[in-house]
């Protein structure tokens, strides 16, 4: 009986808009729905459970979107219904964030092109950001659209995000080709497009190195105190984002 998942003999899963591959210690996350990659629940599920596979197995782990697109952010449909189904994704989004943020194992983004609002929150959450090159656009554009950053958004953005541009990334919404985003903090580096994926495998193979019980330790003592903070006011925060303050 099939349960919706492809399987292959190695160690592939597809499910949806994400796959999963076991490469040697390194777990590949492959974020593909064929369009924009906008954050859906489901999307978000299917992350989430990619993590749950990596942490049990991996030494490191990889994410990475489709040629041209990281992701665009949350599912505009959903956002523009208001209600129980815009927090829900807003808070499940900023979840997300905070896992990647913590993630006990290194977590190496590959930006395969455009990052537009949570998809470039999701670059302040990765321990390595590795950018295409190209005609992309890479930024927070919230307070441009008339919505104030939540919290967790904010958090990632001042944890990761170069103190001069922090302002004109969140407050002014600038938004950054690929090589600006390396200035301003979102990405780390930038390669040729059809390079990303051997780049951010060989870093990813590299940071396995890293004895993961210090790694793990190590990360939560420098980002416990944000995560918790975020984790916290996430409620309030959402309810806050209900009322469009």
């Amino acid at each position: 009986m099939s349960d919706g998942v492809e399987r292959d003999a190695g160690a592939r899963i597809s499910s949806g808009a994400v796959s999963y591959e076991l490469t040697g210690v390194v777990a590949v996350v492959r974020i593909d729905d064929g369009k924009a990659n906008a954050l859906t629940p489901e999307l978000i599920g299917e992350v989430n459970a990619a993590l749950d596979r990596a942490e049990r197995e991996a030494h490191a782990v990889v994410v990475t979107g489709r040629p041209g697109r990281f992701s665009a952010g949350f599912d505009l449909a959903i956002m523009r219904q208001g209600g129980d189904a815009t927090l829900g994704l807003t808070a499940s989004g900023g979840e997300l964030a905070c896992r990647l943020f913590g993630f006990p194992r290194p977590v190496v983004l590959a930006c395969t092109g455009h990052a537009i609002a949570m998809g470039a929150v999701l670059l302040c959450s990765g321990d390595v950001r590795l950018g295409a090159d190209g005609d992309f656009k890479i930024g927070l554009n919230e307070t441009a659209n008339g919505m104030t950053l939540p919290v967790f958004a904010l958090e990632l953005a001042r944890e990761r995000l170069a103190p001069e541009h922090l302002t004109r990334a969140t407050l002014m919404a600038e938004i950054y080709d690929p090589k600006g985003a390396v200035a301003a903090g979102f990405l780390d580096s930038v390669v040729a497009p059809d390079a990303i994926e051997t780049a951010a495998l060989a870093t990813a193979a590299r940071l396995a190195k890293i004895p993961s019980a210090a790694f793990a330790g190590s990360k939560l003592r420098l980002r416990g105190a944000v995560i918790d903070f975020v984790r916290r006011t996430l409620p309030e925060d959402m309810r806050r984002f209900a009322r469009g303050e």
